[in-house]
């Protein structure tokens, strides 16, 4: 069976949804600017390419006409290169590497770019919302739609994860993020993309304006666990705030793999090899704990343990869940979201596995490492986890 080899990753900086420098841009014109560099990077041409597997949580509005296909042919790429789009919500983007992986192991892919795109800014205040509940679950079975917010509050009272704890990792996500950044830790990655935004002044004025954004808009440097204990939970006993929770945000990312016998025939550089997926579901009222359940498949179909993994990424939707998966799986800190996550920068739902698996890569590279694992919570109740061997450098 062939290994599926990552060439390359490309990622767009992180905007804040609505007031963000991302905030009039289309999914598809966020998809097309990472799939153009993601190409140019891994030193193929577009017309090798010959399958685009998108990521994206709410598919619809400015992310729909399946924003797999649009991204292609807005990035330039030749008609005969067909595209498609995935939703397994918040690991929708590593789905897309998972997709495409796959189809070059089982030999019916040679190239193909995966990653997730997701205007968040143009699409959730626009919602279709015309019979979305199922009537027999919305009846039998409501927690499936339980706001994300409510089931974070309910896995800290349910298993004791207390709001200190929260604010005290959150803090740390922002000084691990700072850290890096002045290290120049993201400056690879990133694709710097010129774009026209929105702004609206105090008094109501709305104009627009051209703009660059070269840098993640989310990050707070300079923030402590003193700063966010002041903060106002958003429900009333909870403990979830502003500080302690990923930010809405839009960006897209994209990474191209390749069989690897090919890459080497070719002399291509390799970023690393994916290894395996697993998915597992969970109550959908304590959707938080996914990885609880992923995790540990991913790693006994490869006989691995934990210990043998030198870095992870757990994404950052909500301090509370990444305490509890971290003591549950026994993650160790000094290995888990080491440069900073959601919190900090931000979570374009269909965007983050692909930004999180391709920063994975880099830093386990940094560190010299041999694997690294890429898992997160997924809506509805599910945990996802990727497992990828770093290429040395």
């Amino acid at each position: 069976m062939p290994d599926a080899a990552i060439l390359s990753y490309a990622r767009t900086p992180i905007g804040k949804a609505f007031r963000g420098a991302l905030n009039l841009t289309h999914g598809a014109t966020l998809g097309a600017h990472v799939l153009r560099y993601a190409v140019q990077r891994a030193g193929i041409e577009a017309a090798e390419v010959e399958d685009v597997v998108l990521g994206c949580a709410f598919p619809e509005g400015a992310n729909g006409f399946n924003v797999g296909r649009i991204s292609a042919l807005a990035a330039g790429f030749p008609e005969h290169v067909s595209g498609m789009t995935v939703n397994r919500y918040c690991s929708s983007g590593l789905q897309s590497i998972a997709i495409a992986a796959q189809a070059i192991q089982a030999g019916s892919l040679g190239i193909a770019v995966a990653g997730g795109t997701e205007s968040v800014s143009c699409v959730r205040e626009h919602t279709n919302r015309f019979m979305r509940e199922e009537p027999w679950l919305a009846a039998n079975r409501p927690e499936v739609y339980m706001p994300m917010i409510d089931t974070a509050d309910l896995v800290a009272s349910r298993y004791g994860i207390s709001r200190s704890r929260q604010d005290d990792y959150s803090a740390q996500s922002q000084q691990r993020y700072a850290t890096a950044l002045a290290a120049g830790y993201f400056d690879a990655e990133i694709v710097p993309i010129e774009t026209t935004m929105s702004r609206k002044d105090k008094d109501g004025k709305v104009w627009q304006e051209g703009v660059t954004l070269s840098r993640d808009e989310g990050a707070r440097p300079g923030t402590t666990a003193d700063a966010l204990s002041a903060l106002k939970p958003v429900n009333e006993g909870g403990c979830v705030t502003a500080g302690n929770a990923s930010q809405l945000s839009d960006g897209a990312a994209a990474c191209v793999l390749m069989d690897a016998g090919q890459a080497a025939q070719r002399q291509l550089p390799v970023l690393g090899w994916f290894r395996g997926f697993a998915t597992a579901g969970c109550a959908p009222d304590e959707m938080g704990i996914g990885p609880v359940f992923a995790v540990p498949k991913l790693l006994k179909r490869h006989g691995l343990s934990v210990d043998d993994i030198g870095l992870w990424e757990l994404n950052e939707a909500f301090a509370v869940q990444v305490l509890y998966c971290a003591d549950r799986l026994g993650i160790p800190m000094d290995r888990l979201n080491v440069n900073g996550g959601g919190i900090t920068i931000g979570h374009p739902f269909g965007m983050s596995g692909t930004r999180m698996a391709g920063h994975a890569l880099a830093e386990g590279r940094r560190r010299s490492v041999r694997y690294v694992v890429v898992t997160m919570c997924v809506g509805g109740g599910m945990g996802a986890a990727g497992l990828f061997e770093v290429a040395r450098g």
